[in-house]
Protein backbone atom coordinates (compact mmCIF):
# COMPACT_ATOMS: atom_id res chain seq x y z
CA UNK A 1 0.00 0.00 0.00
CA UNK A 2 1.35 3.42 -0.96
CA UNK A 3 1.90 5.92 1.84
CA UNK A 4 4.03 8.97 2.49
CA UNK A 5 6.19 6.82 4.74
CA UNK A 6 6.73 4.13 2.09
CA UNK A 7 7.59 6.75 -0.54
CA UNK A 8 9.98 8.48 1.86
CA UNK A 9 11.68 5.18 2.60
CA UNK A 10 12.29 4.60 -1.13
CA UNK A 11 13.48 8.14 -1.74
CA UNK A 12 15.92 8.13 1.19
CA UNK A 13 17.28 4.82 -0.12
CA UNK A 14 17.91 6.44 -3.49
CA UNK A 15 15.23 4.42 -5.28
CA UNK A 16 13.09 5.78 -8.12
CA UNK A 17 9.42 6.36 -7.36
CA UNK A 18 6.66 5.12 -9.65
CA UNK A 19 3.95 7.04 -11.48
CA UNK A 20 1.38 5.86 -8.94
CA UNK A 21 3.54 7.14 -6.10
CA UNK A 22 3.96 10.50 -7.82
CA UNK A 23 0.18 10.69 -8.23
CA UNK A 24 -0.20 9.89 -4.53
CA UNK A 25 2.07 12.83 -3.69
CA UNK A 26 0.01 15.17 -5.88
CA UNK A 27 -3.18 14.02 -4.16
CA UNK A 28 -1.73 14.24 -0.65
CA UNK A 29 -3.04 17.01 1.56
CA UNK A 30 0.13 17.02 3.63
CA UNK A 31 1.98 19.74 1.73
CA UNK A 32 4.65 20.09 4.42
CA UNK A 33 5.53 16.39 4.36
CA UNK A 34 5.82 16.41 0.57
CA UNK A 35 7.90 19.58 0.75
CA UNK A 36 10.21 18.19 3.42
CA UNK A 37 10.86 15.11 1.29
CA UNK A 38 11.64 17.26 -1.75
CA UNK A 39 13.89 19.48 0.36
CA UNK A 40 15.81 16.44 1.58
CA UNK A 41 16.34 15.24 -1.99
CA UNK A 42 17.53 18.68 -3.03
CA UNK A 43 19.79 19.11 0.00
CA UNK A 44 21.44 15.78 -0.76
CA UNK A 45 22.11 16.89 -4.32
CA UNK A 46 22.71 20.64 -4.06
CA UNK A 47 23.18 21.51 -0.40
CA UNK A 48 21.97 25.04 0.41
CA UNK A 49 23.12 26.53 -2.89
CA UNK A 50 20.63 28.29 -5.17
CA UNK A 51 21.47 29.23 -8.75
CA UNK A 52 20.57 32.35 -10.69
CA UNK A 53 21.99 34.05 -13.76
CA UNK A 54 22.17 37.50 -15.33
CA UNK A 55 20.16 37.24 -18.52
CA UNK A 56 18.01 39.22 -20.93
CA UNK A 57 14.90 38.05 -22.75
CA UNK A 58 14.35 39.15 -26.34
CA UNK A 59 10.90 38.21 -27.67
CA UNK A 60 11.58 39.32 -31.24
CA UNK A 61 8.00 39.04 -32.55
CA UNK A 62 4.52 38.22 -31.31
CA UNK A 63 3.19 37.53 -34.82
CA UNK A 64 2.37 33.83 -34.96
CA UNK A 65 0.56 31.35 -37.20
CA UNK A 66 -0.65 29.37 -34.16
CA UNK A 67 -3.61 30.33 -31.98
CA UNK A 68 -2.97 28.57 -28.66
CA UNK A 69 -5.91 28.97 -26.26
CA UNK A 70 -3.70 29.82 -23.27
CA UNK A 71 -1.57 32.42 -25.08
CA UNK A 72 -2.09 36.16 -24.67
CA UNK A 73 1.13 36.98 -26.52
CA UNK A 74 0.36 36.08 -30.14
CA UNK A 75 -1.07 38.46 -32.74
CA UNK A 76 -1.97 38.22 -36.39
CA UNK A 77 0.15 40.56 -38.50
CA UNK A 78 -2.74 42.99 -39.00
CA UNK A 79 -3.88 43.07 -35.36
CA UNK A 80 -3.25 46.01 -33.01
CA UNK A 81 -0.15 45.40 -30.93
CA UNK A 82 1.56 43.15 -33.49
CA UNK A 83 5.29 43.79 -33.70
CA UNK A 84 8.55 42.55 -35.17
CA UNK A 85 11.96 43.77 -34.06
CA UNK A 86 14.43 44.44 -36.85
CA UNK A 87 18.05 43.38 -36.46
CA UNK A 88 19.11 46.83 -35.24
CA UNK A 89 16.55 46.74 -32.43
CA UNK A 90 17.71 43.26 -31.47
CA UNK A 91 21.33 44.41 -31.49
CA UNK A 92 20.49 47.38 -29.26
CA UNK A 93 18.84 45.11 -26.71
CA UNK A 94 21.84 42.81 -26.76
CA UNK A 95 24.16 45.80 -26.26
CA UNK A 96 22.11 46.89 -23.24
CA UNK A 97 22.24 43.38 -21.81
CA UNK A 98 26.00 43.13 -22.27
CA UNK A 99 26.49 46.51 -20.60
CA UNK A 100 24.43 45.23 -17.64
CA UNK A 101 26.68 42.19 -17.23
CA UNK A 102 24.40 39.61 -18.84
CA UNK A 103 25.95 36.29 -19.78
CA UNK A 104 22.85 34.96 -21.57
CA UNK A 105 20.40 36.17 -24.19
CA UNK A 106 17.14 34.21 -24.16
CA UNK A 107 15.32 34.42 -27.52
CA UNK A 108 11.84 33.06 -28.22
CA UNK A 109 9.04 34.45 -30.36
CA UNK A 110 6.03 33.70 -32.48
CA UNK A 111 6.05 31.54 -35.61
CA UNK A 112 6.12 34.45 -38.05
CA UNK A 113 4.52 33.57 -41.41
CA UNK A 114 6.78 35.74 -43.57
CA UNK A 115 10.31 35.73 -42.16
CA UNK A 116 12.92 33.75 -44.12
CA UNK A 117 15.24 31.28 -42.40
CA UNK A 118 18.15 33.63 -43.05
CA UNK A 119 16.58 36.18 -40.69
CA UNK A 120 17.01 33.78 -37.77
CA UNK A 121 20.60 33.06 -38.69
CA UNK A 122 21.30 36.78 -38.95
CA UNK A 123 19.58 37.42 -35.63
CA UNK A 124 21.92 34.98 -33.90
CA UNK A 125 24.99 36.40 -35.66
CA UNK A 126 23.90 39.94 -34.75
CA UNK A 127 23.64 39.14 -31.05
CA UNK A 128 26.87 37.15 -31.10
CA UNK A 129 28.67 40.09 -32.74
CA UNK A 130 27.98 42.18 -29.63
CA UNK A 131 30.17 39.82 -27.63
CA UNK A 132 31.36 36.28 -28.29
CA UNK A 133 30.89 35.66 -24.56
CA UNK A 134 27.10 36.07 -24.75
CA UNK A 135 25.47 32.65 -24.65
CA UNK A 136 22.48 32.37 -26.98
CA UNK A 137 19.68 30.25 -25.55
CA UNK A 138 17.14 30.45 -28.33
CA UNK A 139 14.14 28.83 -30.01
CA UNK A 140 11.81 26.26 -28.51
CA UNK A 141 11.38 22.80 -30.01
CA UNK A 142 8.23 24.18 -31.67
CA UNK A 143 10.27 26.93 -33.33
CA UNK A 144 12.97 24.47 -34.41
CA UNK A 145 10.39 22.29 -36.15
CA UNK A 146 8.93 25.37 -37.84
CA UNK A 147 12.35 26.62 -38.93
CA UNK A 148 13.26 23.23 -40.39
CA UNK A 149 10.17 23.31 -42.59
CA UNK A 150 10.87 26.94 -43.48
CA UNK A 151 14.41 26.10 -44.52
CA UNK A 152 13.53 22.83 -46.23
CA UNK A 153 16.09 21.07 -44.02
CA UNK A 154 15.99 18.19 -41.58
CA UNK A 155 15.94 19.08 -37.90
CA UNK A 156 19.57 17.95 -37.62
CA UNK A 157 20.59 20.16 -40.55
CA UNK A 158 18.61 23.08 -39.13
CA UNK A 159 20.32 22.73 -35.77
CA UNK A 160 23.73 22.56 -37.45
CA UNK A 161 23.04 25.82 -39.31
CA UNK A 162 21.81 27.53 -36.15
CA UNK A 163 24.80 26.30 -34.17
CA UNK A 164 27.06 27.70 -36.87
CA UNK A 165 25.39 31.10 -36.40
CA UNK A 166 25.90 31.05 -32.63
CA UNK A 167 23.12 28.98 -31.03
CA UNK A 168 24.36 27.66 -27.69
CA UNK A 169 21.36 25.90 -26.09
CA UNK A 170 17.56 25.76 -26.13
CA UNK A 171 14.87 26.89 -23.69
CA UNK A 172 12.17 24.40 -22.78
CA UNK A 173 9.02 26.14 -24.00
CA UNK A 174 6.30 24.63 -26.15
CA UNK A 175 6.04 21.46 -24.07
CA UNK A 176 2.81 22.59 -22.36
CA UNK A 177 1.15 19.22 -21.52
CA UNK A 178 1.95 16.14 -23.58
CA UNK A 179 -1.36 14.26 -23.05
CA UNK A 180 -3.00 14.37 -26.52
CA UNK A 181 -6.58 15.05 -25.37
CA UNK A 182 -5.51 18.04 -23.27
CA UNK A 183 -2.97 19.27 -25.80
CA UNK A 184 -5.55 19.22 -28.58
CA UNK A 185 -7.71 21.56 -26.52
CA UNK A 186 -4.83 23.84 -25.54
CA UNK A 187 -2.90 24.14 -28.77
CA UNK A 188 -4.24 22.03 -31.64
CA UNK A 189 -2.03 23.78 -34.22
CA UNK A 190 1.17 23.18 -32.27
CA UNK A 191 3.35 20.11 -32.80
CA UNK A 192 2.34 17.06 -30.75
CA UNK A 193 3.95 16.16 -27.47
CA UNK A 194 5.59 13.19 -29.16
CA UNK A 195 7.08 15.47 -31.79
CA UNK A 196 8.32 17.92 -29.13
CA UNK A 197 10.16 15.07 -27.45
CA UNK A 198 11.55 13.82 -30.77
CA UNK A 199 12.90 17.28 -31.64
CA UNK A 200 14.49 17.58 -28.20
CA UNK A 201 16.13 14.20 -28.67
CA UNK A 202 17.65 15.55 -31.90
CA UNK A 203 18.75 18.67 -30.02
CA UNK A 204 20.56 16.59 -27.42
CA UNK A 205 22.05 14.34 -30.11
CA UNK A 206 23.46 17.51 -31.72
CA UNK A 207 25.37 18.23 -28.52
CA UNK A 208 23.09 21.03 -27.33
CA UNK A 209 21.63 21.21 -23.83
CA UNK A 210 18.04 22.31 -23.28
CA UNK A 211 15.52 23.05 -20.58
CA UNK A 212 12.21 21.22 -20.04
CA UNK A 213 8.91 22.83 -19.05
CA UNK A 214 5.37 21.88 -18.12
CA UNK A 215 2.42 24.29 -18.20
CA UNK A 216 0.19 23.50 -15.22
CA UNK A 217 -2.92 24.78 -13.51
CA UNK A 218 -5.34 24.90 -16.46
CA UNK A 219 -7.46 21.96 -17.70
CA UNK A 220 -5.01 19.14 -17.02
CA UNK A 221 -5.31 16.52 -14.27
CA UNK A 222 -2.66 15.36 -11.80
CA UNK A 223 -2.39 12.19 -13.90
CA UNK A 224 -1.59 14.33 -16.95
CA UNK A 225 1.20 16.02 -15.02
CA UNK A 226 2.68 12.68 -13.99
CA UNK A 227 2.45 11.42 -17.57
CA UNK A 228 4.24 14.56 -18.76
CA UNK A 229 7.05 14.16 -16.25
CA UNK A 230 7.37 10.44 -17.04
CA UNK A 231 8.05 11.21 -20.69
CA UNK A 232 10.65 13.81 -19.70
CA UNK A 233 12.30 11.35 -17.31
CA UNK A 234 12.44 8.66 -19.98
CA UNK A 235 14.06 11.01 -22.51
CA UNK A 236 16.51 12.23 -19.87
CA UNK A 237 17.45 8.60 -19.19
CA UNK A 238 18.36 8.25 -22.86
CA UNK A 239 20.14 11.56 -23.50
CA UNK A 240 20.98 13.39 -20.27
CA UNK A 241 20.45 16.59 -22.25
CA UNK A 242 17.95 18.39 -20.02
CA UNK A 243 19.51 20.85 -17.61
CA UNK A 244 16.50 21.88 -15.59
CA UNK A 245 12.78 21.23 -15.12
CA UNK A 246 10.59 24.35 -15.03
CA UNK A 247 6.89 24.04 -14.13
CA UNK A 248 5.20 27.11 -15.64
CA UNK A 249 2.12 28.38 -13.81
CA UNK A 250 -0.80 29.12 -16.16
CA UNK A 251 -1.65 32.83 -16.35
CA UNK A 252 -5.35 33.47 -16.94
CA UNK A 253 -5.65 36.99 -18.32
CA UNK A 254 -6.23 38.02 -21.96
CA UNK A 255 -6.52 34.53 -23.38
CA UNK A 256 -9.46 32.28 -24.37
CA UNK A 257 -8.66 29.63 -21.75
CA UNK A 258 -8.80 32.22 -18.98
CA UNK A 259 -12.27 33.22 -20.15
CA UNK A 260 -13.43 29.71 -19.23
CA UNK A 261 -12.89 30.84 -15.62
CA UNK A 262 -9.72 28.83 -15.18
CA UNK A 263 -8.14 30.61 -12.21
CA UNK A 264 -4.64 29.22 -12.57
CA UNK A 265 -2.76 27.41 -9.82
CA UNK A 266 -2.64 28.69 -6.26
CA UNK A 267 0.43 28.75 -4.08
CA UNK A 268 -0.16 25.31 -2.58
CA UNK A 269 -0.50 23.71 -6.02
CA UNK A 270 2.60 25.48 -7.30
CA UNK A 271 4.72 24.40 -4.34
CA UNK A 272 3.46 20.83 -4.52
CA UNK A 273 4.17 20.64 -8.28
CA UNK A 274 7.74 21.84 -7.77
CA UNK A 275 8.23 19.38 -4.91
CA UNK A 276 6.87 16.40 -6.82
CA UNK A 277 9.06 17.37 -9.77
CA UNK A 278 12.12 17.25 -7.52
CA UNK A 279 11.20 13.86 -6.08
CA UNK A 280 10.02 12.16 -9.28
CA UNK A 281 12.58 13.58 -11.74
CA UNK A 282 15.54 11.93 -10.07
CA UNK A 283 17.70 12.36 -13.19
CA UNK A 284 17.30 16.17 -13.31
CA UNK A 285 19.96 18.08 -11.42
CA UNK A 286 17.98 21.33 -11.25
CA UNK A 287 14.40 22.39 -10.53
CA UNK A 288 13.56 26.02 -11.28
CA UNK A 289 10.96 28.28 -9.69
CA UNK A 290 10.30 30.74 -12.52
CA UNK A 291 9.60 33.83 -10.45
CA UNK A 292 8.07 35.68 -13.41
CA UNK A 293 5.00 33.41 -13.36
CA UNK A 294 4.99 32.27 -9.73
CA UNK A 295 5.52 35.62 -8.05
CA UNK A 296 8.51 36.57 -5.94
CA UNK A 297 7.21 35.35 -2.59
CA UNK A 298 6.03 31.97 -3.84
CA UNK A 299 9.34 31.50 -5.68
CA UNK A 300 11.24 32.31 -2.48
CA UNK A 301 9.18 29.85 -0.42
CA UNK A 302 9.77 27.24 -3.14
CA UNK A 303 13.42 27.16 -2.08
CA UNK A 304 12.19 25.08 0.88
CA UNK A 305 10.30 22.72 -1.46
CA UNK A 306 13.13 21.23 -3.48
CA UNK A 307 13.94 24.17 -5.75
CA UNK A 308 17.56 25.18 -6.41
CA UNK A 309 17.22 27.71 -9.26
CA UNK A 310 15.38 31.04 -9.54
CA UNK A 311 16.12 31.81 -13.22
CA UNK A 312 17.68 35.25 -13.63
CA UNK A 313 17.32 38.97 -14.06
CA UNK A 314 15.17 38.39 -17.21
CA UNK A 315 14.51 42.03 -18.34
CA UNK A 316 11.51 42.76 -20.60
CA UNK A 317 9.64 39.47 -20.41
CA UNK A 318 6.49 39.75 -22.53
CA UNK A 319 4.84 36.34 -22.80
CA UNK A 320 3.86 35.81 -19.17
CA UNK A 321 3.11 39.48 -18.57
CA UNK A 322 0.76 39.70 -21.55
CA UNK A 323 -1.22 36.92 -19.83
CA UNK A 324 -1.45 38.83 -16.57
CA UNK A 325 1.72 38.09 -14.61
CA UNK A 326 1.93 40.79 -11.93
CA UNK A 327 5.64 40.42 -11.24
CA UNK A 328 8.26 43.03 -12.18
CA UNK A 329 9.71 42.96 -15.70
CA UNK A 330 13.17 42.51 -14.22
CA UNK A 331 15.10 41.90 -11.01
CA UNK A 332 18.57 43.17 -10.35
CA UNK A 333 21.43 40.92 -9.30
CA UNK A 334 21.40 42.38 -5.78
CA UNK A 335 17.65 41.80 -5.45
CA UNK A 336 17.98 38.13 -6.38
CA UNK A 337 20.91 37.66 -4.01
CA UNK A 338 18.90 39.23 -1.19
CA UNK A 339 15.84 37.10 -1.98
CA UNK A 340 17.92 33.92 -1.78
CA UNK A 341 19.77 34.97 1.37
CA UNK A 342 16.54 35.83 3.17
CA UNK A 343 15.43 32.24 2.49
CA UNK A 344 18.52 31.03 4.34
CA UNK A 345 20.25 29.82 1.20
CA UNK A 346 23.56 30.55 -0.54
CA UNK A 347 23.25 32.49 -3.83
CA UNK A 348 25.37 31.17 -6.69
CA UNK A 349 25.58 33.07 -9.96
CA UNK A 350 25.85 30.68 -12.90
CA UNK A 351 26.10 30.78 -16.65
CA UNK A 352 23.55 29.13 -18.94
CA UNK A 353 25.28 25.74 -18.77
CA UNK A 354 25.39 25.80 -14.95
CA UNK A 355 29.04 26.63 -14.63
CA UNK A 356 29.50 28.58 -11.38
CA UNK A 357 30.63 32.17 -11.85
CA UNK A 358 30.41 33.51 -8.28
CA UNK A 359 29.32 32.29 -4.86
CA UNK A 360 27.86 35.06 -2.70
Amino acid sequence: MISLASIAEKVHAGERITDDEALFLFESRDLIAVGELAAAVNRRRNGDRVFFNVNRHINHTNICVNRCSFCAFYRAADQPGAYLYDLEEIRNRALEAHAQGATEIHIVGGLHPDLPFDFYLEMLRTVKSVSPDLHLKAFTAVEIEYLSKLAGLSVAETLAALKGAGLGSLPGGGAEIFAPDVRNRLCPEKISGERWLAVMEEVHRAGLKSNATMLFGHIESYADRVDHMRRLRELQDRTGGFQVFIPLAFQKENNPLGHLKRPGPGGVDALKTLAVGRIYLDNFANIKAYWVMLGLKTAQVALSFGVNDLDGTVVEEKIGHDAGAATPQTMGRDEIVTLIRKAGRVPVERDTLYNELRVY
